[in-house]
């Protein structure tokens, strides 16, 4: 049973990593539409939105888990990543990993940490 709340609670926070990235995206682009904000902003912004969408996520799914939070976080933030470099990998076809991408991994799944950290230590 403990099992399945725990596996439930990984998919809570990467849905809501998701839902949160969603959201940050569209008003970011909102911004980028009625503004003229340069475009070279583009890449830093949607690094520290991944980064923050994991880490709330993270800490919002670790928050019914009172043990293993640098794991789960850890999970939260892989799936997250793996489910939107597959999706990017789909849409767009000649998908490669760069050096960007490498940055938004090792920050995603740190942010997946500390946030699972705080969530478990919240409870």
């Amino acid at each position: 049973m403990e099992k399945n709340m725990n596996f439930l609670n990984i998919i809570k926070g990467v849905a809501i990593s998701i839902i949160f990235t969603l959201i940050a995206l569209f008003i970011f682009s909102l911004i980028l539409t009625y503004t003229n904000i340069s475009e070279k902003f583009i890449a830093p912004v949607i690094i520290v939105i991944t980064a923050i969408s994991i880490f709330i996520g993270s800490s919002i799914g670790n928050l019914k888990m009172k043990k293993n939070g640098l794991l789960n976080g850890a999970l939260i933030g892989g799936i997250y990543l793996l489910s939107i470099y597959l999706l990017s990998g789909i849409v767009n076809q000649n998908f490669s990993l760069t050096i960007q991408s490498i940055i938004i991994i090792v920050s995603g799944m740190i942010c997946g940490m500390f946030g699972g950290i705080i969530g478990v230590n919240k409870s």
